[in-house]
């Protein structure tokens, strides 16, 4: 049975989410604070975080920042706030996703789904490395370095990374992108929050990102990893 963390002070809020994914067939333990869930992060593994960013003693970017310094345990961020600036700071701290308050239900089984089948794609590969340019990817250590100097990738960025690359050479249209990232019908992402992880991901390869040698975007279409390829996904 999967094992989720629920880290949230409101207690009507929290209360709901536990008796929906309890009845969903998840296994819900809660906290109220982030001692609360250091705690029991400490004392018990969990194949997923749900983490609320404002907490009586702190915010959850601290304990996300905490959290991603001893494992890639996967963190659905829960926020009152859907301003770009703060999902942004969300997913470089190490944030998988970030799901906006009111929630509803549905949304968040299914985001919890999606996040954990990524998690587990990631899991399957096998020791192959990928080398492109100036990049390498280690699939099974998750590890992406440049010039030998490691780079850190949120899941997303991660696998939308591993996307491009794939299809080397190869435009990539929006709307597939959207689809695959998500392994939906690009529902909970749109077209400004993917331009927004291409620049993310622009901003850690890339040496001058106004003439980008790896993302290039082809207008009205998508993008294309530019550079050769070598080595394989299998």
């Amino acid at each position: 049975m999967i094992k989720i963390l629920l880290v949230e002070d409101d207690l009507a809020l929290s209360m709901g989410i536990e008796y929906a994914l309890n009845s969903a067939g998840f296994n819900i333990k809660t906290a109220k604070k982030i001692k609360e869930a250091k705690d029991k992060l400490e004392k018990d593994k969990f194949d997923l975080i749900l983490l609320d960013v404002m907490l009586p003693d702190g915010n959850g970017y601290d304990l996300c920042k905490d959290i991603r310094a001893k494992d890639d345990t996967p963190i659905i961020f829960l926020t009152a706030c859907d301003e770009e600036a703060n999902i942004i700071l969300g997913l470089d701290l190490g944030g998988d996703d970030y799901l906006t308050k009111p929630v509803r239900i549905g949304e968040l089984i299914s985001r919890i789904n999606a996040v954990l089948r990524r998690k587990s794609k990631g899991n399957d590969k096998d020791t192959k490395v990928l080398v492109s340019g100036d990049i390498k990817v280690e699939l099974l250590k998750y590890r992406v370095s440049k010039r030998d100097r490691e780079i850190v990738f949120t899941s997303i960025e991660y696998k939308l990374l591993l996307m491009l690359m794939e299809n080397s050479g190869h435009v990539l249209l929006r709307n597939v992108i959207l689809d695959k990232l998500w392994d939906a019908n690009g529902d909970f992402i749109d077209d400004n929050t993917l331009s927004v992880y291409i620049k993310r991901i622009r901003e850690k390869l890339e040496d001058d990102i106004k003439n980008p040698k790896y993302i290039v975007t082809m207008r009205g279409l998508g993008y294309k990893w530019n550079e050769a390829l070598r080595g394989d996904i299998r």
